[in-house]
């Protein structure tokens, strides 16, 4: 994605959001033909998080090193001295993140794109302008536009304000969350969109707490809020291994869901195993790796 109107730091104002991608033609984030906007913030510390760039509001550079083509742009470029080359190491680039103050000189320079932002900050206007290109699919496919992350609630008034938009084209809207919110959010945030995708990802209160640095109690509390709202709602959660995919977790969410009287789908889908390459791009380790990465 390039990024328009990149603002890495600077106040925002009230009608200013943070994304870090947008996703056209997506169809696995609801139904049809869709365009997916991944929404920057997450209060939950996901230890298998597929998109670690998505957790912090923050805007920072991740580096790929398999675009790289060590024209060393970007180490003369850099105003703190944060990057150097690295000739003895399978990386290319070393990057000194304290060092670094996210000026963008280096994304500015690499010719292979090689350094990007993790994010940007933009409109809702600005997003709106995106997924209007591709109306014409929507309506044709039973599509729409689906808010994920990241946690889109993290960002309530920025993510109401685009559904806003798209309901004023009669555009279907779903949101992706793990309904980790204040229940005024929910309740605001359900009005307004079509389709909720619950992520429950573990029933056990102490284990979601030990996975995510979050109890669940307030996911529950919300889903049942939905369920009794007769919102449409699809519960779908990835299968890691040896957390989420346990049967005694997937029984007890197919319990708890079931509970509620009314037909909710469940799905329990592949966990994507190229999300460690989001962690080597920030310098980050995937604490995940030796359990659930093949060896």
């Amino acid at each position: 994605m390039k990024l328009l109107n990149v603002q890495p730091r600077g106040k925002m104002t009230r009608t200013e959001g943070r994304i870090f991608k947008i996703k056209r033609f997506s169809v696995h984030d609801g139904p049809g033909i869709r365009t997916s906007i991944f929404l920057k913030g997450c209060p939950l510390r996901c230890r298998w998080c597929h998109s670690p760039e998505g957790i912090g509001s923050d805007i920072s550079i991740w580096f790929n090193q398999n675009a790289c083509i060590s024209c060393g742009r970007c180490v003369q470029a850099c105003p703190e001295q944060a990057m150097s080359m690295n000739s003895g190491s399978d990386t290319n680039i070393e990057i000194d993140r304290l060092k670094c103050n996210v000026t963008g000189d280096c994304v500015k320079v690499c010719p292979a794109d090689a350094i990007q932002f993790t994010g940007m900050v933009t409109s809702p206007d600005d997003v709106f302008s995106e997924i209007i290109k591709d109306i014409l699919f929507y309506h044709y496919s039973g599509g729409g536009v689906t808010l994920t992350g990241g946690e889109p609630l993290f960002q309530p008034d920025f993510a109401c304000d685009i559904l806003d938009l798209c309901r004023g084209k009669q555009i279907h809207t779903a949101i992706e969350t793990s309904l980790f919110a204040e229940k005024e959010v929910i309740k605001r945030i359900s009005s307004i969109t079509d389709l909720v995708i619950a992520d429950l990802k573990i029933f056990d209160p102490f284990m979601h707490k030990h996975y995510t640095d979050e109890s669940n109690e307030l996911i529950k509390e919300n889903f049942a809020f939905l369920a009794g709202s007769g919102k449409k709602i699809i519960v779908r959660i990835p299968k890691v291994t040896n957390i989420t995919d346990k049967m005694e977790n997937m029984i007890a969410i197919q319990e708890f869901v079931s509970s509620f009287g009314r037909k909710i789908p469940v799905e329990f889908i592949d966990f994507n195993l190229l999300a460690v390459n989001n962690y080597k791009r920030l310098g980050l380790p995937f604490t995940l790796e030796d359990k659930i990465i093949p060896g």
